[in-house]
């Protein structure tokens, strides 16, 4: 995605600094891509995550301040945050993909089901993300060890067709898909004005999987 064209211009490390000293919380802020959900707050114990959409780097003081008050707050009216996404709602990328793009379908695996059952069981159903096998050149990229692959522009999240095979345990596969929807879930977190992506909170995440060590065992012996 390339650079807004929009007045003002924020750095994510400084942005997240902004909003801890303004709030008197620590703030976890990440940054995504996301056109559904452009602006999320969860807050308990004095900590606060936000989630924001990119083109709020780019917002002014005022819509900024709004933001604060949220998590301060949480409940206030949010008329400049409305009026911003309204006048800039040009500047949030959104793709539309055929349909024949999407195929769930698998010889022995069904991606559908098993994205409806771990949304469910781990994400409370929040990940919106579409699930898809991947085309060719999937081949070489099971080489290249990527079994799995999330495009946050697109939210579309990838598996090889090397695993559709009925030598491939049902958990592993179920893992690969878990790991992908996890960074559908996270995004992109910023850490010292770095980006991360499997950061320490990713992988305790990853460990949740009830299945985590088994698919890891797995992998190791197979892959």
């Amino acid at each position: 995605m390339g650079q807004l064209s929009l007045p003002f211009g924020r750095d994510e490390a400084s942005l997240q600094d902004l909003f801890g000293e303004a709030s008197a919380k620590t703030v976890s802020l990440t940054i995504t891509d996301n056109s559904t959900s452009l602006l999320s707050i969860k807050t308990g114990q004095g900590k606060s995550s936000v989630r924001l959409h990119r083109i709020f780097l780019h917002a002014g003081d005022d819509v900024i301040a709004e933001i604060v008050s949220l998590i301060k707050r949480r409940k206030v009216q949010t008329p400049l945050i409305r009026d911003f996404i309204r006048r800039n709602s040009g500047y949030i990328e959104k793709r539309v993909f055929r349909k024949r793009t999407i195929k769930m379908q698998g010889k022995y695996f069904n991606l559908a089901d098993i994205f409806k059952s771990i949304n469910e069981r781990y994400f409370r159903g929040r990940v919106s993300a579409s699930i898809t096998w991947s085309g060719r050149g999937s081949v070489r990229a099971a080489r290249k060890r990527t079994l799995g692959s999330y495009n946050c522009h697109s939210n579309i999240i990838r598996i090889s067709p090397t695993l559709d095979k009925k030598s491939v345990p049902g958990h592993f596969i179920e893992f690969i898909v878990y790991h992908e929807m996890l960074h559908a879930d996270m995004g992109v977190e910023m850490k010292n004005g770095r980006r991360g992506i499997h950061t320490r909170e990713f992988r305790r995440r990853e460990r949740l999987f009830s299945h985590h060590e088994k698919a890891m065992e797995w992998e190791k012996k197979n892959m």
